[in-house]
């Protein structure tokens, strides 16, 4: 998340911190590098102005110059501006207790407003109880419906579409559909264009005034450049937009634009896509994100996606099987698939204070693919004692999951080394050293 960024200011406060006191000339220098740091990463220049004005002024005081911990300090300032100008703190949405809840995302072509509506209508499902609704309002993209339709499909959702209406009428007969039907929420997926233009707002204020929504939400791609700033103003200005969600957070684009949308148009950004899969949605905590990008780790968004998606129960027979030496490619299969439910491993790794990111781990879905269907074409005897894996067998379960009989070897070797590691872990009370962690993933 915004590794440009993040890296960029983790050097400058490393540097700092290895000053033994701070002077008005190293604070101007270390300020001087965290401007120009900003505006590489696209943060808008009034932003950048705002920010370095406050820290300056803050960061001269004798709070800070006179303190023990001077370097702390100055880190705490830093981290202070950098939660203001993305928010200060998390909103939640307007969602009604009783009655349909209305929701409009707007947003360009592109943005992710389809695959964000399937996100928030999990979200709306998950945290308020309401069963919603998708409207399909982008009539002029077949492939749009289709998208919104086969993703909905797959998530057990259901999407309303009419065909030889307007947006507006459409959006109308959802509302008497959805009110009929016991719904509670109503996601309606607009049309965008490849640039503002006056028709498309036009037909977004038709809407608007049908739907009468509690939420007007822009959707915006965390890797737009400086033009997200004056696309968030122009949506605003027309519509007068509730929020923000920035699609893309995972990318590794500068998105430092996409940061200054709340702080120039007032308007919270309430929510991040942080992947391409539907679960891969996280409400904004500026806090958190600051967090995040200054490489302070966020253990408590780490917990929660651990509470949520990781099964405990399960984590405590584990637990007892490592301390026995117990453990077989049957538990190896069983934490694939719960860490993939948790979404991408690089995501979870920068939630963790002071990774170091010299592991720069890139995890490919194809690889934990081929690992499971390997597993998958073994014998239960086989799971639970690998080593009766002889050379036929090897051949075999290669054929059966249509990989090679090196990437068996491969992926049994690498089971050997972690148990050797996990035993070793186990020894140690559990505390695993650096030195053991980059080793045990850069095995697997």
């Amino acid at each position: 998340m915004l590794n440009s960024l993040s890296d960029r200011l983790s050097e400058v406060l490393k540097k700092i911190k290895g000053w033994g006191s701070l002077t008005e000339k190293n604070i101007r220098d270390g300020l001087r590098e965290i401007k120009l740091a900003l505006l590489e990463a696209d943060v808008n220049y009034k932003v950048v102005k705002e920010f370095i004005d406050g820290a300056t002024k803050e960061a001269m005081g004798e709070k800070v110059i006179k303190s023990l911990t001077p370097a702390q300090q100055f880190t705490k300032v830093v981290h202070d501006y950098l939660v203001k100008i993305l928010g200060e703190k998390a909103h939640d949405m307007n969602i009604k207790t009783g009655g349909i809840s209305n929701i409009m995302l707007v947003g360009l072509q592109g943005s992710g407003k389809t695959t964000t509506a399937v996100k928030l209508a999990k979200f709306v499902l998950e945290n308020f109880n309401k069963k919603p609704l998708l409207v399909a309002a982008d009539i002029y993209r077949p492939a749009a419906i289709k998208q919104l339709v086969s993703l909905a499909g797959k998530n057990g959702f259901e999407v309303f579409k009419e065909d030889g209406k307007k947006p507006e009428q459409i959006t109308g007969d959802a509302y008497k559909y959805a009110k009929d039907h016991g719904y509670g929420a109503i996601i309606v997926d607009t049309a965008g264009r490849l640039e503002l233009d006056e028709d498309m707002m036009e037909e977004l204020k038709r809407i608007k005034k049908v739907l009468k929504p509690d939420e007007i939400l822009l959707v915006a791609d965390a890797a737009t450049g400086q033009a997200a700033v004056s696309v968030a103003e122009g949506f605003n200005r027309e519509l007068g937009i509730t929020g923000i969600i920035l699609s893309r957070m995972d990318s590794d684009a500068r998105g430092g634009a996409a940061l200054s949308m709340s702080y120039i148009t007032g308007k919270y950004i309430k929510f991040i896509g942080t992947g391409e899969k539907i679960e891969d949605f996280e409400k904004f905590y500026p806090d958190r994100i600051a967090d995040r990008i200054l490489n302070m780790g966020d253990v408590v968004s780490l917990v929660e996606k651990v509470q949520k998606e990781y099964d405990i129960e399960k984590a405590k027979k584990l637990e007892k099987k490592i301390k026995k030496d117990n453990f077989d490619l049957n538990d190896f299969l069983d934490q694939i698939k719960q860490l993939k439910k948790m979404g991408p491993l690089e995501n979870i790794l920068e939630m963790i204070p002071g990774m170091p990111k010299k592991l720069n781990l890139k995890v490919d879905e194809r690889d934990l693919k081929r690992t499971e269907a390997i597993i998958n074409s073994m014998t239960p005897e086989e799971r639970a004692h690998y080593k009766i894996i002889n050379g036929s067998r090897r051949k075999r379960i290669a054929l059966g999951s249509g990989t090679t009989v090196f990437e068996v070897n491969r992926l049994l070797n690498n089971f050997q080394q972690m148990k050797k590691m996990m035993k070793k872990f186990s020894k140690n009370k559990g505390r695993m050293s650096g030195d053991m962690f980059s080793s045990l993933m850069g095995r697997n």
